[in-house]
């Protein structure tokens, strides 16, 4: 996306947007999200134990910080960057949320959590990690319930760099740890993995 003029990345977010309204009168969730100048859309069939995984790490944020809201699939776009993504939770300040904009500001995001999904894993690990540090996002969680994965990596201090503007520090743990991201802590023994044959 850093090839592309200002005015490239408005029509970019435009089209997203008038894509992401055409989808809306369709059967089922549609996620319209860009990533290196293209716009990807996805029809989004959360599994139970994605969805139990978020709605669990979800609660732990709030309680641990009673200013703040953990959003689940909504739009986030960044004005600097052009890019437009739908983290599984994104978490703001409340102060900071706007309720009659379409979007949320990615500037506004203090970190994103993304559940990795068995049928789309490379959008999480790869694109995201490349993404969602150029959109100024602090703190990136990858939750990945996959058999013989049960992992959580923690992704901070992004930073330019002559290899552009990444993520420069990297925390595994496996399902069961106490898990540090950020200002938060988070206990995983609760979190649900994918059934081996998925």
């Amino acid at each position: 996306m850093t090839d592309l003029t200002p005015d490239e990345k408005r029509r970019l977010h435009d089209l997203t947007e008038q894509i992401a309204e055409l989808a809306e009168h369709h059967e089922g969730q549609w996620k319209v999200q860009t990533t290196d100048g293209m716009i990807l859309v996805a029809m989004m069939s959360p599994t139970a134990p994605h969805g139990l995984n978020v709605v669990r790490l979800r609660r732990q944020i709030e309680a641990q910080a009673p200013e703040v809201i953990a959003l689940s699939d909504t739009n986030m776009h960044d004005p600097v960057s052009g890019l437009t993504k739908i983290p599984d939770l994104m978490v703001i300040r409340e102060a900071d949320a706007d309720d009659t904009a379409k979007v949320v500001n990615a500037r506004d995001v203090l970190m994103t959590v993304e559940v990795v999904s068995p049928s789309n894993s490379l959008d999480d690990i790869r694109k995201k990690l490349k993404d969602y540090p150029k959109m100024g996002i602090p703190v990136y969680v990858v939750v990945d319930p996959r058999d013989k994965k049960q992992t959580v990596t923690v992704h901070s201090e992004p930073t330019d760099g002559p290899d552009g503007t990444k993520y420069r520090r990297s925390v595994p743990y496996a399902f069961g740890d106490t898990v540090t991201a950020g200002r938060w802590t988070l206990a995983t023994s609760s979190l649900k993995s994918y059934p081996a044959d998925w």
